[in-house]
């Protein structure tokens, strides 16, 4: 018996692969590009991540607006995996993520904005 859930809706059994993705994501920095496609992608610089990234946003965001679900779905994953690499290419990692979600939580969107220093 393992202490981990096994309620296939409990937060932590579907966000698993999420923090797994974020694992192999850091341990990619520095790896030999020739046998991965993250550390290419980070080999490359946070500026070609986020060209990554916004790339694959784009592509979601058309897929939401089409209505295609399963398409959505996939091009949702391409964003959650290539907003990981931009992160990680700038020392960002999921914790640190998590941390300023936990942070954020029970503010409304409305005064956490305008908590934010302008500039």
């Amino acid at each position: 018996m393992t202490d981990q859930p096994t309620d296939p809706l409990d937060p932590l059994v579907r966000l698993a692969p999420l923090a797994e993705l974020a694992r192999t994501v850091a341990a990619r920095k520095g790896a030999d590009p020739d046998t991965s496609w993250t550390a290419k992608l980070l080999s490359q610089g946070p500026d070609k991540c986020a060209e990554k990234f916004g790339e694959e946003a784009v592509e979601a965001v058309v897929a939401a607006v089409r209505g295609d679900r399963a398409h959505l779905t996939a091009e949702a994953a391409d964003v959650i995996f290539h907003l990981l690499v931009m992160c990680a290419a700038r020392d960002v990692d999921l914790a640190d993520i998590a941390d300023e979600l936990a942070r954020r939580a029970g503010t409304s969107g409305i005064a956490e904005k305008a908590a934010r220093p302008r500039g």
